[in-house]
C-alpha cells in the first residue's frame, strides 16, 4: 500500500479536531520572495509551526551541490524535533502556492523515514474555502519532538546518474518551458537543459484551483511524456525544490521517481556538463 500523498482541507479539519492531531508545518517560500515568515505571522492555520526552507530544508549553497543542497541528517533531525515531529503523530505540510514549496518538506521527511507525511491539497486557499479559521503570530511546537530520522528512504540521482538516465528511462525537467528551452535563465549560470531531459513544467501538476490533478489525470499526463508504471524516472528543477512537487505528482499517479537534488543550479555551474537548448531533449547540444 502506498502512503497517501495529499489531504483535503475538510479531512484536515476533522483530524485537527480528533485525538491524533497532525503536526502542521507552514512552508511559505517562493523564489524572489524572502518574506515567508511575515506571511506566516499575518495568517496561518492554527497550531502550524513555520519552517524556513532556505535554512531548515537545505544546507548552505555550494556551486557543485546547487542552491538548495540536502541538509545533513543531524541538521534535519534537529529541525524536525524543533517543529514537534514525533513518531506517534502524522505530519501535514502546506504553503500558499499549490504545495510548490511545501512539497520540499514532504519529500525530505519521507526521504528521512517519516512515513505519514501529507501535503494539504489546494494549500491555504483550500483551507480558507473550507471555512477553516486562521491565527496570527508565532507558534511553537505544543509537544517536543523526538523523531529519529533515517535518511535514504527515497531515491536520489547524482549528476552522473541524471546524465545517463535518458538512455534507459525518462528524466523530467520541472522548470518553466522558457527556462528548459534556454530562452531565459534568471538565476543560474547557464541557460538550457540537461541533454535528453523532457520538459514537464511543475505548474502543470495543478488544476486551475491550485489542487493536484487526480490520479487518472496525472497518469495520462505523464504517460504522454513517456512515463508509465515501471519506467525508471528522475526529476530535476532549478534547485531541487519544485522537483519534489513533481515527485509528489508522480506518486499520486502511482509512479516512483528519483530526485536530482542539485538540479540545474548544480549542473549549470559545472563547466564539464553539456547543455542542450531548444524545445527538444537533445536539440543544439553544446
Amino acid at each position: 500500500m502506498r502512503p497517501p500523498v495529499l489531504v483535503s482541507a475538510e479531512e484536515l479539519r476533522a483530524e485537527l479536531a480528533g485525538e491524533r492531531r497532525p503536526v502542521l508545518l507552514d512552508v511559505r517560500w517562493a523564489l524572489g520572495d524572502p518574506h515567508g515568515r511575515d506571511h506566516y505571522l499575518r495568517a496561518h492555520i492554527p497550531s502550524a509551526v513555520y519552517v524556513d526552507l532556505d535554512t531548515e530544508l537545505a544546507a548552505p549553497a555550494q556551486p557543485l551541490a546547487g542552491r538548495h543542497p540536502l541538509p545533513t541528517a543531524a541538521a534535519l533531525q534537529q529541525a524536525a524535533r524543533s517543529w514537534g515531529v514525533t513518531a506517534a503523530r502524522p505530519v501535514v505540510v502546506y504553503d500558499d502556492a499549490g504545495g510548490l514549496a511545501a512539497a520540499r518538506s514532504w519529500w525530505l521527511l519521507r526521504w528521512a523515514g517519516v512515513a505519514d507525511v501529507r501535503i494539504l491539497d489546494g494549500s491555504l486557499a483550500a483551507w480558507r474555502g473550507a471555512g477553516g479559521r486562521l491565527a496570527e503570530g508565532e507558534e511553537v511546537a505544543a509537544v517536543p519532538g523526538d523523531i529519529v530520522l533515517s535518511p535514504g528512504r527515497l531515491p536520489v540521482l547524482s549528476a552522473d546518474r541524471a546524465a545517463a538516465l535518458p538512455d534507459h528511462g525518462v528524466l523530467l525537467d520541472a522548470r518553466a518551458g522558457e527556462r528548459y528551452r534556454g530562452e531565459a535563465e534568471p538565476i543560474d549560470p547557464r541557460a538550457g537543459h540537461i541533454p535528453g531531459a523532457v520538459s514537464a513544467p511543475t505548474a502543470e501538476n495543478l488544476d486551475p484551483d491550485g489542487r493536484f490533478a487526480d490520479a487518472e489525470q496525472a497518469a495520462k499526463r505523464f504517460a504522454a511524456l513517456g512515463v508509465t508504471p515501471g519506467t525508471e524516472v528522475g526529476v530535476y528543477c532549478g534547485s531541487g525544490v519544485t522537483a519534489a512537487h513533481q515527485v509528489a505528482a508522480l506518486a499520486v499517479a502511482g509512479i516512483d521517481a528519483a530526485l536530482y537534488p542539485g538540479s540545474w543550479s548544480a549542473w549549470s555551474a559545472d563547466p564539464r556538463r553539456p547543455v542542450a537548448t531548444g524545445p527538444q531533449p537533445r536539440l543544439e547540444e553544446r
